[in-house]
């Protein structure tokens, strides 16, 4: 299909364009473990300290006006939802960010504002900047809420309840490889998240939910947690594991914008890291889906 645009995950959180074969154009929606590190480098910068909170574009100078000059108080994450509160004499003191496919967040050493950028979040050092973001609003603490209350359970969050994620899966005949991307369900999993674990677990991405067994859901889950811990601390998705790694079987590299070793994810038509056969690929819900057939059969 040619030269595509493409996406890579950068250090701090956010994206830069990057070009890459075959795929045709290709806007890679941030996985959860992106929106932690965002509101990490948010705490490291700016937690606890007064901040000018300003919107160069204008299209947000209204509520950046409710902030400017207020303590940022803490920034924290449900699944791919940014929520930074602000300790404001105003009753929606609370920041909601949703990326979407081609918002961006980024830091930088405080200089003037480049491009259309919706916030600026600053001190005298740091400057955080927002660019086209799907959702950007101010909420209270109900409103947030009500929001996080909409989403299933995050597995970078300590205080998530997989319980809660297993009635969902088990009550379903939705396959579990749709499951994994409902964010009611998963919160914060995304498209490579989801054909990994299933990768790594064996399981078939069309098992119903239903007929998923309990030992499978619990392998599932706790490779989530596992996986997406290293995405925060390392910045990128590795989910291959030491046998597989190229140093071990003396294969290159993967070479791709979005980076990481991975086991079937944009791998379709290339073989197995494990068996040898064909990747495969197909539509489910309008995303991609990889997966080996040969080497996920369980349920």
């Amino acid at each position: 299909a040619g030269d595509a645009h493409r996406t890579r995950v950068a250090a701090d959180g956010g994206r830069a364009p990057t070009r890459g074969p075959r795929w045709g154009t290709v806007v890679c929606m941030p996985e959860g473990h992106v929106i932690h590190r965002l509101a990490n480098r948010t705490n490291e910068l700016f937690a606890a300290e007064a901040v000018a909170v300003s919107s160069p574009q204008g299209r947000f100078a209204e509520s950046a006006a409710l902030l400017d000059g207020t303590t940022l108080d803490r920034a924290e994450t449900w699944g791919k939802h940014l929520f930074v509160a602000f300790d404001a004499d105003v009753p929606a003191n609370i920041l909601q960010i949703h990326l979407g496919l081609i918002g961006r967040l980024t830091f930088a050493p405080l200089a003037e504002p480049v491009g259309q950028v919706r916030v600026r979040i600053a001190d005298d050092r740091w400057a955080a900047d927002l660019h086209g973001p799907q959702t950007c609003r101010l909420v209270t603490a109900t409103e947030r809420d009500a929001a996080t209350a909409r989403l299933g359970e995050d597995p970078l969050r300590a205080d998530a309840d997989p319980q809660r994620v297993w009635t969902r899966v088990h009550r379903s005949s939705r396959p579990i490889a749709a499951l994994l991307m409902d964010q009611a369900v998963f919160a914060g999993v995304g498209n490579i998240y989801r054909a990994e674990v299933l990768f790594r677990q064996g399981i078939d991405p069309a098992c119903p939910g239903s007929e998923l067994e309990r030992s499978r859901f619990d392998a599932i889950w706790a490779d989530l947690v596992h996986l997406m811990a290293l995405g925060v601390r390392d910045g990128r998705i590795d989910t291959v594991r030491p046998e597989h790694t190229p140093e071990a079987m003396g294969r290159p590299p993967r070479v791709d914008a979005h980076g990481g070793e991975v086991y079937v994810y944009r791998r379709a038509d290339r073989p197995c890291l494990v068996c040898g056969r064909p990747v495969h690929e197909t539509d489910l819900g309008g995303r991609h889906l990889f997966w080996c057939p040969a080497c996920q059969r369980g349920r």
